[in-house]
This record gives structure tokens, C-alpha cells and sequence, in this order.
């Protein structure tokens, strides 16, 4: 990665940070509001406005953990803080490698698949917990969390805007307006898995095929 790459990474990270540690403290339940997927948005995006021109914000490593900027709080924070830094992350990825390119409607669609899933009570009642259930089984649900997507490195451009686009659904700047029609299970293209003919088809967008219905694996 060439220096105006990373100086762009740390300058977005710091942005980034900055706004999700005022959300924190401004609106705790910021996570819960986005997976209801219609957060009240105008509260938390003046509060980003504030983060973003107000807080100064730390340079951080991308890939580690933010848990130096809070020191000298609570333990109660830094649990606080580490969690919804690591529901951001799992976001992010999950966007990431799923649909990186896909642009910023096959991202949100990705998205919009994790909430439902959180909502139905069927599956983990986290981000990370939905998105990294079966890691450590035989049943991944995305697949790229056990083929082995996640040792290679991340193409920076990308990465950051999934990053970025992660952080304005959890604050409520991006709405999800369920362009995936209540979908909770997505494939390929490429592919047709055996398990798609038991569920209902609702849309197709970009590369992906979307359904609702039962448990099943995405692709």
C-alpha cells in the first residue's frame, strides 16, 4: 500500500472513531435502532456533525482494536465502546466481502440481510453473532468467513468505503429502505445452492439473488 493510500485510511479512521465514540456516548442504542432499520436519524447525525468538526480524533491502526482511546474510563465504557466497534467491524466486513463490488446498493442489501436476521430471533441477536455464525463449525452462514477470504489483504479503496458505509447505517445517515423485501438469505449468480428452491425468491440485485424464508446459507 503506497503512503497517500494509508494517509487516507488513518485520516478516515480518525473521522470514523471520532463520530462512533460521540454516538456512544450520545446514543447508546444506536445499534439497536439500525436493526429496526429505521433509525431516528436526524438525532444522530447532528450528533455525527459534532463528533466530525469537535472531537479529536486518535490515529489508530485499521486492523486494531480502538481500545487505547479510552483510556483512563470505566471499564463499563471500554465494554461499551469495544462492542460497538466490533459490530462496526463485522458490518463492515460482512459489506466487504460479500458485495465490495457491487457498489453501495449491493453493500446495503448485504446489510439489509444481517438485520433481518437479527429481527426474526432465528439466528444470533448480534451483528457479529449473525454474521459469524457456524465460523467455527462446518456451516458457515457467508461463506467468507470460512473459506479462507479473510487471511488476504483487503484492496484499501474498498475496504474503507465499506467501512465508512458500515458507520452511517449504524448512525442512521444511511437508511435501509428493504430494497431486499424482508429477505434473509442471498447466493450468487453463479451459483444455484440446493436450498434455494425451498424459499421465496423477492429480488435481485447486482450479482446476488435474495429470499426469505427459513434457515438456509448464503453464498
Amino acid at each position: 500500500m503506497n503512503q497517500k493510500s494509508k494517509d487516507a485510511m488513518s485520516r478516515s479512521d480518525r473521522v470514523l472513531l471520532g463520530a462512533l465514540a460521540v454516538v456512544l456516548v450520545a446514543v447508546s442504542a444506536a445499534v439497536g435502532a439500525a436493526a429496526a432499520y429505521r433509525p431516528h436519524t436526524e438525532q444522530l447525525q447532528t450528533t455525527v456533525v459534532v463528533a466530525k468538526a469537535q472531537i479529536p480524533a486518535p490515529t489508530v491502526d485499521a486492523d486494531r482494536p480502538a481500545t487505547a482511546m479510552l483510556a483512563g474510563k470505566p471499564a463499563a465504557d471500554q465494554l461499551v465502546m469495544d462492542k460497538l466497534l466490533a459490530e462496526h467491524r463485522c458490518l463492515s466486513e460482512a459489506m466487504y466481502y460479500e458485495a465490495r463490488g457491487e457498489g453501495q446498493q449491493g453493500e446495503k442489501a448485504v446489510a439489509e440481510v444481517i438485520f433481518h436476521r437479527m429481527r426474526t430471533g432465528n439466528y444470533g441477536h448480534s451483528i457479529c453473532a449473525v454474521v459469524y455464525e457456524g465460523a467455527t463449525q462446518q456451516g458457515c452462514q457467508f461463506s467468507f468467513a470460512c473459506n479462507g477470504d479473510r487471511t488476504q489483504r483487503k484492496q484499501a479503496s474498498a475496504w474503507m468505503q465499506a467501512q465508512m458505509l458500515a458507520a452511517r447505517i449504524l448512525t442512521g445517515e444511511e437508511r435501509l429502505s428493504d430494497a431486499t423485501e424482508g429477505a434473509t438469505s442471498f447466493h450468487a449468480v453463479s451459483v444455484q445452492p440446493d436450498w434455494a428452491n425451498d424459499l421465496e425468491r423477492t429480488v435481485q440485485i447486482g450479482n446476488h439473488i435474495f429470499y426469505k424464508g427459513s434457515h438456509a446459507r448464503s453464498m
